[in-house]
């Protein structure tokens, strides 16, 4: 089965570009053309209150473990200057990088080679109950 995403609609269409398949069982098709406007994830609440270091401590740990969750190193490098940079840059590397974006805000993320990359939020932006320092 394949599936083929060629626009925000998740419209099927009968033509296409690439496909990868993956481990689900079923292929991703995206068309030419196709690139998702990178966007901030929409405010988000951690379980409890955290600090700045508790964040900070969160990702760094996030970051140091996640090519072992599979994929490229070189694609959670781009993924993680992405996640750390303005939306425009972000833009820019994930394109550059070959990431196949499934969900705008980075959440979700599939290189060419079809293998899928899970940012969570608190590497992308900052809760709402977040507590300063000191």
């Amino acid at each position: 089965m394949c599936w083929i995403f060629a626009d925000q609609s998740r419209r099927l269409f009968q033509s296409f570009w690439k496909c990868w398949c993956l481990h689900e069982g079923g292929c991703v098709i995206f068309t030419k053309g196709t690139v998702k406007k990178i966007r901030k994830p929409k405010p988000w609440k951690h379980p409890q209150p955290i600090t700045k270091t508790q964040l900070v401590q969160l990702r760094d740990e996030f970051w140091d473990t996640a090519p072992h969750y599979g994929g490229r190193k070189e694609i959670w490098d781009a993924l993680r200057a992405a996640a750390e940079a303005d939306l425009t840059l972000s833009q820019a590397i994930v394109e550059s990088a070959g990431v196949i974006v499934q969900s705008a805000d980075l959440t979700i993320c599939y290189d060419e080679r079809g293998a899928k990359y899970e940012l969570p939020k608190y590497v992308l932006s900052e809760p709402t109950n977040l507590i300063q320092d000191g």
